[in-house]
């Protein structure tokens, strides 16, 4: 009989016992942990998506607003009168005035204040022309309702 070279019978065991062998079972971990990523990415995510402008209407419990810089205030009378700040405007002097008056920035807060009286159509109207003058923060103000008053729905 012929001895087995040293060499040969040595490397086939050693080979044999690190050679793998397949999995019956699946691992489920990396699964679960890009689960759990997307989920915190849809989370985060979906109250982004939804776009909106706040709106406080007339008599409401609404917190107040407390800014540094003092905003720009256009107000509609009772009888459809457009004023910026105190000063009576007509609606197609409005844009010119508001780009002369903020210097052409878009950031300027504007607040969009109606009386009650008045048409919802009209106080949109002059939102939508400021709007699309290019200005992107206006924002509707309401009163705070007396203590002991009730408030609209």
């Amino acid at each position: 009989m012929a001895a087995p070279v040293q060499g040969q019978g040595s490397t086939s065991r050693r080979a044999s016992k690190f050679r793998r062998e397949p999995m019956s079972e699946i691992n489920v971990t990396p699964f679960v942990d890009v689960m759990l990523v997307l989920l915190i990415v849809f989370m985060v995510t979906a109250p982004l998506l939804s776009v909106g402008v706040p709106v406080d209407l007339p008599r409401t419990k609404a917190a107040t607003l407390n800014d540094s810089e003092e905003p720009l205030v256009i107000s509609i009378d009772g009888e459809g009168a457009v004023y910026i700040q105190q000063q009576s405007v007509e609606m197609a002097q409005l844009i010119p005035r508001l780009v002369a008056i903020t210097d052409a920035k878009p950031d300027t807060k504007i607040y969009v204040r109606g009386d009650q009286a008045i048409q919802y159509g009209m106080v949109m109207r002059v939102m939508g022309e400021i709007s699309a003058a290019g200005f992107n923060k206006v924002s509707l103000l309401a009163e705070l309702p007396k203590p002991g008053e009730a408030t609209s729905n």
